[in-house]
């Protein structure tokens, strides 16, 4: 069951929270929200590709949406001068038709989260590196990073071959099963030319916060 779910879904009011935080007192309202929640998250997704982005995170207070992002490099994210982050809150506003405030924080460490890792072997795979040595290379990063134990799988027509194969990675304990784990899960896609598209599943047990250490 653990390899069937979404790891961060299954442990959702445990030690994982929701990616969005309003209140909708209607139907209609709701799927008014959630519409827009889904197209902020894809735009800023488009916006800072190149910045390492983990999560983005919408709140919504009154007529006013703030927006907290969360990526691995906030230089490149925010531009020079502040012209990165001041062209997607313009964008933001003029489409949604309402103040959309957009904060940028830096990943802790990088080299432990699933969604960088598995965005930056999705983005080497589509640059023609080989698939397995990019899982190798991060699972050994992951590793000193301080990950407890880390499982890697890309999946599809791997090589241009005819038949879609999965190419693992695994490098110690990874208990999908237990709840109060930390586990932190990934998944992206490569556009390939020649193999089309690749899937890239990453899964990475990281040490318990300290707040959870103490329970």
């Amino acid at each position: 069951m653990g390899q069937k779910i979404n790891a961060n879904a299954l442990r959702l009011g445990i030690n994982k929270s929701w990616k969005s935080s309003w209140f909708a007192g209607s139907k209609d309202l709701y799927s008014k929200n959630l519409k827009e929640d889904l197209a902020i998250k894809e735009d800023v997704r488009k916006a800072f590709k190149q910045s390492g982005l983990e999560t983005v995170f919408v709140r919504r207070n009154g007529n006013k949406i703030e927006v907290e992002v969360t990526v691995a490099k906030p230089g490149v994210a925010i531009g020079r001068g502040g012209e990165g982050i001041e062209k997607i809150k313009t964008e933001l506003t003029k489409k949604f038709k309402r103040s959309v405030d957009v904060k940028i924080t830096e990943i802790k460490r990088a080299d432990t989260s699933a969604r960088i890792i598995a965005r930056s072997i999705a983005d080497g795979i589509e640059r023609r590196q080989p698939p397995k040595l990019l899982m190798m290379s991060y699972k050994e990063k992951a590793i000193s990073a301080g990950a407890k134990g880390i499982r890697i799988w890309v999946s599809g027509r791997i090589g241009g071959n005819s038949q879609a194969r999965t190419i693992k990675v695994s490098e110690g304990p990874v208990p999908l099963h237990t709840f109060r784990a930390e586990i932190d899960f990934a998944k992206e896609t490569a556009a390939t030319l020649d193999s089309g598209l690749l899937g890239v599943k990453v899964w990475v047990y990281n040490p318990p916060k300290k707040n959870e250490e103490k329970k």
